[in-house]
């Protein structure tokens, strides 16, 4: 048993927590970054420009739904195991991952050359955006591979409960990225001016270099996980189980995109700059949500590790004290949004008429912040204890069975603002359902964990509720 292993299992819960849980935040605020930079240095160039690029992000945000869906169900089933001290099914599930991560890659191949113009074509017929967009698309698409198997590699190390090869990957990434985007954009030391395709090669390349880094550091580095040629051949039950959890993991991280393309259609025909405004927002409150989901991903390891273990009072106290540090992130939020809109808008050289728009939605969307700490901690701990159906029912209500209908009632009496004032309200909702399933999840897990410990007296291995 490793270190890392071991502290999940004996070290104090709050201190375990931050230790896991900071390196991750970090690296997902760097994550926003990476899409927050494009957008500033883009929005340079024109409002064209930004909403060329606002309406590649649902194909760009399936990519990291894919990614992180697989991602988020082997680190679970990995976790698992190691606190069953199943090395076996450890370095069996790393070794299919690499295949499936291959998989992956060759549709999103397929998906940015043949897929990007028609998807596109659907929310503008302006022949300039449109070209602009298609450029943008089928090079972050296509080239995609990077971010996949950067992604892969990345919740190996979360599942060992090593949190800062991570963030170190993600800080790489977004430095390259960052440095490439306004010589690749505006045409620095010689370089053509690319425009928004610079933009979309910036993007690529910092993927490509956290790719390359963390390959290279999982060779170096002692996980404790064997990938192994031998092991790299499809097992129905092991493959069964993580995408039983990444299937509705992904699903949840793919909702925004067709969240975002239901809600463009219906932004065209209220205002010209409802679209550029809206991808702003969704790109502006990953600084909310991401430091949130760093901490569910802090969490994440430590739930499934400690299940495995059959240490119920460290479960519990785990996802209390997320829920607590989550509402804290939350509330900081909100203030913000409240505080500063006009400033934030102004990061993107925002014109009155784009702060018109933008600081009203930022005040009105931000009031759901708070309410949302619930339905984010909790569906992270049904994906941490495989009830990955669960986390997707709460995403699915909020995204899909709330938001647009709401939007387009809320919209008629109340224009934009009745679009925005949808959000909070779904996540009231959203709330109450995930604390409802939360509470008939917890009464399973700790029958579950009692059985464990009458089978440990008997002299029976925890561990043998997962065959």
């Amino acid at each position: 048993m490793t270190n890392a292993k071991n502290l999940m299992g004996t070290k104090p819960i709050l201190p375990l927590l931050v230790s896991m849980s900071v390196p991750s935040i970090l690296s997902m605020l760097i994550q926003s970054l990476y899409n927050v930079v494009d957008s500033i240095f883009v929005a340079w160039l024109s409002n064209d420009a930004l909403t060329a690029v606002s309406l590649a992000y649902p194909l760009q945000n399936l990519v990291l739904a894919v990614a992180v869906g697989f991602g988020v169900g082997i680190n679970a089933y990995i976790a698992r195991n190691l606190g069953e001290g199943n090395q076996h099914r450890v370095d069996q599930a790393a070794s299919m991952g690499v295949i499936f991560t291959t998989i992956h890659a060759v549709i999103f191949i397929l998906v940015g050359l043949f897929g990007s113009e028609p998807f596109l074509h659907m929310f503008t017929n302006d022949p300039e955006i449109l070209q602009m967009s298609v450029n943008y698309t089928r090079i972050v698409i296509c080239l995609s591979f990077g971010s996949l198997y950067h992604i892969f590699i990345e919740k190996l190390f979360q599942a060992v409960g090593n949190m800062v090869v991570p963030m170190i990957l993600q800080g790489v990434g977004a430095i390259v990225n960052i440095i490439l985007d306004p010589i690749l954009i505006f045409g620095m030391f010689g370089l053509p001016a690319m425009g928004v395709t610079g933009a979309a090669v910036a993007t690529v390349t910092g993927q490509m270099t956290a790719c390359g880094l963390a390959v290279f550091c999982f060779l170096r580095t002692r996980t404790g996980i064997r990938i192994t040629r031998k092991d790299m051949k499809i097992d129905a039950g092991i493959a069964k189980r993580i995408y039983a959890v990444g299937v509705p993991s992904g699903l949840m991280t793919a909702m925004p995109s067709l969240l975002v393309s239901i809600l463009n259609a219906l932004l065209v025909g209220l205002h010209t700059l409802a679209v550029a405004a809206f991808g702003l927002y969704f790109k502006l409150q990953t600084f909310v949500y991401m430091p949130g989901n760093g901490l569910i991903q802090g969490m994440r390891p430590i739930v499934s590790y400690n299940y495995g273990a059959g240490q119920g009072r460290r479960l519990h106290l785990v996802i209390r004290w997320s829920l607590a540090l989550t509402a804290i992130i939350m509330a900081l939020g909100t203030l913000i949004a409240w505080g500063f809109p006009r400033q934030i808008m102004g990061l993107f050289d925002a014109d009155e008429a784009m702060i018109a728009v933008g600081v009203p939605m930022l005040r009105i969307t931000s009031l759901g912040f708070l309410v949302s700490t619930l339905g984010t901690v909790m569906a992270g701990c049904f994906e941490a204890l495989g009830k990955g159906l669960y986390s997707l029912s709460i995403s699915l209500l909020r995204q899909l069975l709330v938001i647009p209908p709401l939007a387009m009632v809320f919209s008629l009496s109340w224009g934009l603002n009745g679009v925005w004032a949808a959000f909070p309200v779904a996540e009231a909702l959203a709330a109450l359902v995930a604390v409802l399933l939360y509470r008939k999840v917890m009464r399973q897990t700790d029958r579950q964990l009692q059985n464990s410990e009458v089978d440990c007296a008997g002299g029976k291995y925890p561990g043998s509720r997962n065959p």
